[in-house]
């Protein structure tokens, strides 16, 4: 599956447009994760436990995508985005979203 954040796919043309697709993970933090983001926050420096774990989501959200776009029989998803928002204390989520289309590869 081909998935892009522009609106085309070089050397390919768009027949057929399938409509909005998505994927999206909840996340929630883990007590490890935690504590070692409020020591890093007294040193400073980057929370790799969270950065994984937003790595992990943003994944996960990507292939749920992918999933849909299949169910509609996509040959492609464009114009991707990616979103994120607070659903309640420690958690968040993650989701992606675009539009899943028909291609044909120009000769």
């Amino acid at each position: 599956m081909i998935y892009s954040t522009t609106e085309t796919i070089p050397g390919k043309e768009i027949t057929e447009i399938l409509g909005v697709v998505t994927g999206n993970v909840v996340q929630s933090k883990h007590i490890g994760r935690d504590i070692m983001a409020s020591l890093k926050s007294i040193i400073g420096g980057e929370i790799r436990g969270y950065t994984e774990m937003l790595t992990e989501a943003r994944d996960i959200a990507v292939q749920r995508l992918i999933e849909n776009a299949n169910q509609k029989g996509a040959d492609a998803v464009v114009g991707i985005r990616f979103t994120t928002s607070a659903i309640m204390d420690g958690s968040c989520e993650l989701m992606v979203f675009g539009t899943a289309v028909k291609l044909r590869t120009n000769a």
